[in-house]
């Protein structure tokens, strides 16, 4: 069993990383999006993106190739809880959650996506995912997880590989990585 290392300094160090990463790859949002193959899936008519914060990777070129009504962004209500996903329109107004991140406000419909494009600090080839620290992600994919069906599709820059990411049992893992140099799906016996 590998141990798990002290995440919040490997946090610190993976932010750093991004923002290096964000300034030396300018374009790598519009290339992640011409390189994603579409959802492919019977069924899925709904995709949550997310408002970009700091150096994480922009979803926005991927709006572009989803159907127009078909995008939800996430809102947290809470500091310490799940997200909930609410219909977005381009250029409808998006108010400051509960985290100070613009989002729906609380009068768009709450929707459940087929398809969630995640944020990340690191990714692992075995669909780990470190996140911001808060577990805001993790909550709410576990709680749609059991109500239906859903496909996370982590979004970053590829220098945020890394060989393993130490997870722990309420981590939730990534069925796909989006980068600026591929899409990969990871295996469903990944462990």
């Amino acid at each position: 069993m590998t141990a798990i290392p002290d995440k919040p300094a490997l946090r610190a160090q993976l932010r750093s990383l991004r923002r290096r990463l964000a300034d030396e790859t300018p374009d790598a949002a519009e290339r992640a999006a011409a390189l994603w193959p579409g959802h492919g899936r019977a069924g899925v008519r709904l995709f949550a993106l997310y408002h970009p914060a700091g150096s994480e990777l922009d979803p926005t070129p991927l709006r572009t190739r989803l159907p127009a009504d078909g995008v939800a962004l996430p809102a947290a209500q809470a500091r310490d809880g799940a997200l909930v996903f609410r219909r977005y329109r381009p250029g409808q107004t998006l108010v400051p959650d509960a985290l100070g991140i613009p989002a729906p406000s609380a009068e768009a419909e709450a929707v459940l996506p087929d398809v969630v494009f995640a944020p990340l600090l690191a990714f692992d080839r075995r669909g780990g995912r470190l996140g911001q620290g808060g577990g805001h992600y993790d909550r709410t994919l576990e709680a749609l997880r059991r109500v239906k069906p859903v496909f996370v599709i982590g979004l970053a820059y590829s220098g945020q590989e890394l060989p393993e990411i130490p997870m722990e049992p309420h981590d939730q893992r990534l069925d796909a990585i989006l980068t600026e140099t591929g899409y990969l799906e990871f295996a469903k016996d990944r462990g």
